[in-house]
């Protein structure tokens, strides 16, 4: 902006108190700053813009760079591919050509599909993820009794007399 040194400032003050006048001073020397601090934050936004846009440009720049080696890589591949599977096409004839007619090959002949094999697991059976011998040793009951056959399970034996 304006570069003002401490004589520039010193005289602009001076006239303003002549033309003002001591009472409106502090009121105008308030509303300059506000302006001059709106200026300053528009100036900064308007440089802040211009960054951003700048690096939005090397970005989109960037961007189209790699967006071009990745085409570049993919079609290396897709070449390099394409002439792997006619080498190996060429191979493939070569040595079919030499087997005899009565060896069962056949152009298009593939092996039938794997069938399902059932796994023979009973899902019926609940399987909990607590072993069995731990349940056992903490004493867990693992199987419902009714209450009277609980009590028939643990009577003691009658003595005969």
């Amino acid at each position: 902006m304006i570069d003002f040194g401490f004589d520039k400032i010193a005289l602009i003050g001076a006239v303003a108190l002549i033309v003002i006048g001591p009472e409106k001073l502090p009121k105008v020397a308030r509303t300059v700053g506000h302006f001059m601090g709106k200026a300053q934050r528009y100036v900064a936004e308007v440089k802040a813009e211009v960054n951003r846009s700048i690096e939005l440009d090397e970005l989109k720049k960037m961007r189209s760079t790699f967006e071009d080696a990745a085409r570049n890589v993919e079609s290396t591949i897709h070449s390099e591919i394409s002439q792997t599977k006619t080498d190996l096409q060429t191979t493939w004839d070569g040595h079919t050509a030499d087997l005899p007619p009565d060896s069962g090959q056949h152009d298009g002949w593939q092996p039938p599909p794997p069938q399902y094999k059932h796994p023979k697991k009973n899902w019926r059976v609940k399987r909990s993820a607590t072993p069995r011998w731990y349940k056992q040793r903490q004493s867990v009951r693992t199987h419902a009794q009714s209450g009277a056959a609980r009590v028939a399970r643990f009577r003691p034996p009658r003595s005969s007399a």
